[in-house]
């Protein structure tokens, strides 16, 4: 079902802020910003070899991001992995019996579809499951 990492997402207080480590120690480069604005959240996305690094932040202050790092602090948010079909692979986890926070996929960052794992199922980490077009 997996096909690769497709991103990590990290959660940061600011974009411009943490790009500045990113790109100015690690040597990465920011492609690309977008608001999700049915997440609160924009995102900058810093291609890696086959995958991402997401930077994530809140829009507002009631955002899922934002009360991310209200408990947890500025740190990785989420693991996404990225599959052929996200219908196919959602039906999959609900015949496995695995608990989902979307039932049915969304429309995420990037215009990709995603969907949520719940982190009770998945051993405390955040799981997406993704599908973009190649």
């Amino acid at each position: 079902m997996i096909k690769k990492i497709d991103h990590v997402g990290v959660a940061v207080k600011s974009i411009e802020e943490a790009k500045a480590f990113y790109q100015d120690v690690l040597g990465m480069k920011v492609a690309e910003i977008e608001e999700v604005a049915d997440q609160k959240v924009k995102v900058a996305f810093m291609p890696t070899g086959d995958s991402e690094v997401e930077l994530l932040e809140s829009t507002d202050p009631d955002g899922p991001i934002a009360k991310y790092i209200a408990v947890k602090g500025e740190a990785i948010q989420h693991i996404a992995f990225r599959v052929d079909n996200i219908e196919v692979a959602l039906a999959d986890l609900k015949e496995k019996g695995v608990r989902l926070i979307d039932e049915k996929p969304r429309k995420g960052a990037g215009g990709a579809k995603i969907a949520f794992i719940h982190p009770k199922a998945s051993f405390g980490t955040l799981v997406e499951i993704c599908e973009r077009e190649d």
